[in-house]
């Protein structure tokens, strides 16, 4: 009997907080007690900094530029063979619950699910009038409404638009109505198939607004919650130079974050309990994470412009059939991987995804083993047009990021070239924070890395230009609110 497969992704958490300590205590204790039942890789990695590309590499086992889902190019198209798909045509019912504008049907998200639920929608709609009824003011408002009521279904759009104004949770980032849709789901469930649930929880993305009551474990000691929620959390434009922050100010930003963390952990270990109390098939667990964050690092805020370990070291820990009780996998992992993982744990041949994935099984019985890890940043985001239009003037100093940028990992060295032909190397093992370029002084160990990159980059075809969905005026402005610029 095949098990149910749940992936649980915590959209922007690190991995040095995710399975940190605070206090001498774990920041996510339901993570860590599931890490000690399960198993858990300590060295994976995204294969991409930001969620839209990031989440296309898990669902398709492809890197990005053969899935085609970037900054260039936002929607995942459904050319190449999903694991959605591939399960439901196994048998399973398919159920997303999405927390991230990024992951929906606008952006290719919902091709093989049963059933895709946007928490930011009270009826599922491709009309979004949430955001305006939640942001704007008067007769500002009514205005907005007004020129977007008629795009869709009227009484849907304006029970939306009262839900997304006065009935939505707002002590959270949706987490809880997550765990609120799942448990009637299951609760409603008649059908004997195993399911496929997948989960964005939204939390530890900017801004960081944790509940008050999670915060005073994580803040500095001479810091109140009124103080630390004062602090600007404005990524933009603190990288133009129109807002400053301080070492002491940074570090109150990560104590916010870490309570962010602290609470979706909580969120978690309800799901795992609904879980375990709902259903009597075995369930297989994956909680990992779709990238990283920059709290100052490497002189950055949110998760652009850069291939840093801080946006690319991610969680992973499983539980569930063979992955039970194994303990820590060292070897590199990517979330390319995953596809083929849950395969070959569930048992489905999916011929046309193992054909086309990247990826490599790392179950116990599989016998590849990955000798290097990619990443990619096929373009801006936001572009220098789109922040042009948020702060005052974009410095000379910031139009560099205006450029591509891929990685390669080999025995502990990192090589990041960019398409402005900048290029930085990094030992891993002693310089595990990136701090000093050794490209200089090694320049034949750079040059190896990267006719390694070239030469895989030459190893498959790459997905052709194409244009991007034309992103309705509502969710332009809901990703706004999640500070993706848009042109």
């Amino acid at each position: 009997m095949r098990p149910n497969v749940v992936i649980v992704v915590l959209d922007t958490a690190r991995f040095d907080d995710a399975r940190g300590t605070v206090g001498g205590a774990p920041v996510m204790p339901a993570l860590d007690r599931l890490a000690s039942e399960g198993t858990e890789c300590i060295r994976v990695s995204a294969t991409a900094p930001w969620t839209l590309p990031s989440h296309a590499s898990l669902f398709t086992g492809t890197y990005p530029s053969k899935h085609g889902a970037h900054a260039g190019h936002k929607r995942l198209t459904d050319d190449l063979p999903r694991l959605p798909s591939v399960l439901q045509t196994a048998g399973y019912e398919t159920v997303a619950v999405s927390n991230n504008t990024w992951i929906s049907g606008e952006f290719g998200f919902d091709i093989g699910f049963d059933t895709f639920y946007q928490t930011w929608q009270y009826i599922q709609s491709p009309t979004d009038l949430g955001r305006i009824a939640r942001t704007r003011h008067g007769w500002e408002m009514y205005r907005s409404l007004a020129r977007e009521l008629l795009s869709g279904n009227l009484p849907v759009n304006v029970l939306n638009a009262l839900y997304g104004r006065f009935g939505r949770k707002r002590t959270d980032s949706g987490a809880a109505q997550t765990n609120e849709f799942v448990r009637g789901w299951l609760r409603d469930r008649t059908d004997d198939a195993p399911f496929f649930l997948f989960v964005n929880y939204l939390e530890p993305h900017l801004e960081y607004r944790p509940p008050k009551s999670y915060t005073d474990r994580f803040l500095p000691a001479d810091v109140s919650h009124d103080e630390a929620m004062s602090v600007p959390q404005d990524a933009w434009g603190y990288l133009a130079g129109d807002v400053e922050l301080s070492a002491h100010e940074f570090d109150i930003l990560r104590g916010l974050y870490q309570a962010e963390l602290a609470y979706v952990d909580d969120r978690l270990q309800e799901l795992l309990t609904t879980l375990d109390t709902a259903t009597d098939r075995e369930t297989f667990v994956v909680v990992t994470s779709d990238h990283g964050e920059n709290i100052g690092d490497h002189g950055l805020m949110d998760h652009q412009y850069s291939l840093h370990e801080t946006l690319l070291h991610v969680p992973l820990v499983m539980s569930g059939g063979p992955f039970t009780g194994t303990g820590e996998v060292s070897r590199p992992v990517q979330l390319v991987d995953l596809a083929p993982t849950i395969l070959d744990t569930v048992g489905v041949d999916a011929p046309a995804l193992r054909t086309e994935t990247q990826g490599l099984s790392f179950h116990p019985d599989a016998d590849d083993r990955r000798d290097y890890v990619i990443a990619e940043y096929l373009a801006p985001q936001p572009s220098m047009d789109a922040l042009e239009k948020r702060v005052d003037a974009v410095p000379s100093e910031v139009r560099r990021y205006n450029r591509s940028l891929r990685s390669i990992s080999v025995d502990g060295r990192k090589l990041i070239r960019g398409s402005d032909g900048s290029r930085w190397l990094y030992d891993l093992t002693d310089d595990p924070d990136e701090c000093t370029d050794v490209s200089d002084t090694h320049p034949s160990v750079a040059s190896t890395l990267e006719q390694q990159l070239e030469t895989w980059l030459d190893s498959f075809d790459h997905a052709t230009n194409r244009d991007g969905p034309d992103i309705g005026a509502s969710t332009r402005q809901r990703l706004e609110e999640l500070g993706y610029l848009q042109k």
